[in-house]
């Protein structure tokens, strides 16, 4: 009795013992998803870093790539400020000498003028020298008409020419009345009767309005 009993433990253990070995595939297999899982967890981190990194790498060139526009421009402000500050220079240096010139200029704008009246000058000194042993009239009347006609042919040059007044039609552009007077005919009214004072033109410029007297 005892003998059996003892045989049927032993049959119940091999059946528990065969019962583990079929149920340990499930467990071999368990294990190397587990293993799988702790890989996956230990490459995240890593795939993390690495991304990480690129992006500080990236930043870093990004910023160096900003220093280098900021020097570039900061160079071109400070070409462009000292180019300014020698057009400016140069500019005052100019505005300076073209005053100072037109100032001489107005100094000495009417030199050519003068220089070519002295003649006359000289001619009316020589005649009024002339004029205190003079027996005759003739004579000097001739000298006097030279000099004019010297001294209109040096105006002349200079671009200065009488206003024709006597017998013209009144001309408030060219004449200025001095008083009206009855025409001594029809043909005369509204015309300049006489005139008191020569008018002068510069380059088709009144300079001087004739003084004249109208008919009416």
């Amino acid at each position: 009795m005892k003998k059996k009993q003892k045989m049927e433990e032993n049959i119940t253990e091999k059946e528990n013992t065969s019962d583990f070995t079929a149920q340990s595939p499930i467990g071999m297999e368990t294990e190397p998803e587990i293993q799988n899982s702790e890989s996956e967890s230990h490459i995240h981190p890593i795939d993390g870093f690495h991304s990480q990194s690129e992006q500080m790498v990236d930043g870093t060139s990004e910023e160096s790539e900003n220093n280098q526009e900021k020097e570039k421009l900061e160079k071109e402000v400070a070409e462009l400020k000292d180019k300014y500050v020698r057009l400016y220079a140069e500019f005052d240096n100019f505005k300076r000498r073209t005053s100072k010139e037109r100032s001489d200029l107005f100094k000495t704008a009417n030199k050519e003028v003068l220089v070519s009246l002295l003649p006359v000058l000289d001619d009316l000194e020589r005649a009024q020298k002339s004029f205190v042993d003079v027996k005759e009239i003739g004579p000097v009347k001739e000298g006097i008409s030279l000099i004019t006609s010297k001294f209109k042919n040096i105006v002349a040059q200079q671009g200065i020419t009488e206003i024709k007044s006597i017998g013209e039609t009144f001309d408030t552009d060219l004449h200025e009345a001095i008083t009206n007077v009855p025409a001594p005919s029809d043909k005369m009214k509204g015309k300049v009767i006489d005139e008191m004072e020569k008018g002068y033109m510069l380059n088709d410029k009144v300079i001087r309005f004739a003084k004249v007297i109208v008919g009416v």
